[in-house]
């Protein structure tokens, strides 16, 4: 592939993931479904045993999943600027958002109508269900995945934490090596009689990389460098600290705190809060109302959570504040998650490709449908349905994206639409 073609691309790329940063509200188990219907459905960027495997991945790594997600699908796509600019588009829009109200903000929170929100929220309930069952039909067929999928919704549910994630994904991947034998089955969704049918990997037309079986995927970093990037996160979580102690920078100690705080978490954006919430508070850098007011603000903008490191850097009273706060926070929050994909991706993509390894990784997308299903129950359908209209604008929602085959950002706004008149 020529450098102009690569560029061409990632401007496209660009271009997508800004669409979904200013449509795709919910949380991150919702922006995996908009990724999902965006580039397996419309797109057919991949297949949805691959899309598969990227999610599985991203849950294994500390950090943001569905950013992490979006950045490997950008880097297979039009490589390291891709990858880049994948990020940039899904996560610029609520960035300006976030600092702009941080810049603005005196004393209290935004208000927008409850309605609004609450439509939101039922158009999370409707993405999340259809990520689910189109999922559910392609990597849960057959006894022992249905199995697998209904066990480890269950058990995330009844014993709620990340323990409790990584501890069903693992048991999967061992089951599925157990009973689901290597072989086409576990690397060609049923029904699918050939590549395209599929919706495989296809890279800027029809014909794709030569050699690509249906769910495969082929990282454009090698394995040196993959570890290259692997050895810089490392680096970084160990150096930053010294430096700050060592400089006494007010800036390096919050890029510190946000980097740790990035790399250490399980479990995505609200896992995160409270580890931000100790740093920041604590220590002056800001006002435990005006971390309140961008939590809520947080909730009600579209893109990752972890863009309220933006607002907080923003509204930081000493170091680095305002614009080059946000910004300095932001990456600092973001890159130890990108790093780790960057640094895995290339190792994971070769063990796809091991015979017995599809086993383990059937097993293991059966799981990872059914950690989806848990997050539809709770917490995206507990916050969200609290009554006969929530659900019957939830059930009209699904049918529209279903049936009616609208986009989902058609969804998103109808909802949201839905939910102001009807909580007017």
């Amino acid at each position: 592939m020529k450098p102009e073609d690569d560029g061409r691309r990632a401007g496209a790329v660009f271009g997508i993931f800004l669409r979904l940063g200013l449509t795709s509200f919910g949380g991150p188990v919702a922006h995996l479904g908009y990724f999902r219907e965006e580039f397996v459905v419309r797109r057919r960027w991949l297949d949805e045993r691959a899309y598969a495997d990227l999610v599985a991945l991203c849950q294994f790594l500390p950090g943001p999943a569905s950013s992490q997600v979006g950045f490997a699908l950008g880097l297979l796509r039009a490589g390291r600027a891709g990858a880049l600019a994948a990020w940039a588009g899904f996560t610029l829009p609520s960035t300006l958002a976030l600092i702009a109200l941080a810049l603005g903000l005196a004393h209290a929170g935004p208000t927008l109508p409850a309605g609004l929100l609450q439509g939101l929220k039922i158009a999370a309930v409707a993405v999340v269900a259809q990520a689910v069952w189109g999922m559910g039909r392609t990597l849960c067929q057959g006894a022992v995945r249905a199995t697998l999928m209904t066990a480890s919704a269950a058990t995330v549910l009844l014993l709620p934490g990340t323990a409790s994630q990584l501890a069903v994904i693992g048991v999967a991947g061992a089951l599925g090596a157990w009973r689901l034998r290597p072989g086409p089955s576990a690397a060609t969704p049923a029904g699918a009689p050939n590549a395209a049918a599929a919706g495989t990997w296809t890279g800027a037309g029809a014909s794709g990389p030569a050699g690509l079986a249906p769910g495969e995927i082929v990282s454009p970093l090698s394995r040196r460098e993959g570890l290259a990037w692997l050895g810089l996160f490392v680096l970084l979580l160990a150096a930053l600290p010294l430096a700050a102690a060592a400089l006494a920078q007010p800036a390096l100690a919050q890029a510190d705190a946000f980097y740790r705080a990035g790399a250490l978490v399980f479990g995505g954006g609200h896992v995160v809060l409270p580890l931000l919430q100790a740093e920041v508070v604590p220590t002056g850098w800001v006002r435990e109302d005006l971390f309140l007011a961008g939590y809520g603000a947080a909730q009600a903008v579209p893109g990752p959570l972890f863009t309220f490191a933006a607002f907080l850097g923003a509204s930081m009273s000493t170091g680095a504040g305002g614009w080059a706060g946000g910004l300095l926070c932001l990456v600092a929050v973001f890159l130890p998650g990108l790093l780790l994909v960057a640094g895995a991706l290339p190792f994971w993509a070769g063990l796809r490709r091991r015979a017995h390894a599809q086993a383990v990784l059937a097993g293991v997308n059966a799981a990872v449908v059914g950690l989806l299903l848990a997050a539809l129950y709770d917490p995206v359908w507990t916050a969200a349905i609290h009554g006969p209209r929530d659900f019957a604008l939830a059930l009209t929602a699904l049918l529209a994206l279903n049936a009616w085959k609208l986009p989902p950002w058609a969804a998103v706004l109808g909802c949201g639409l839905a939910g102001v008149v009807l909580g007017g």
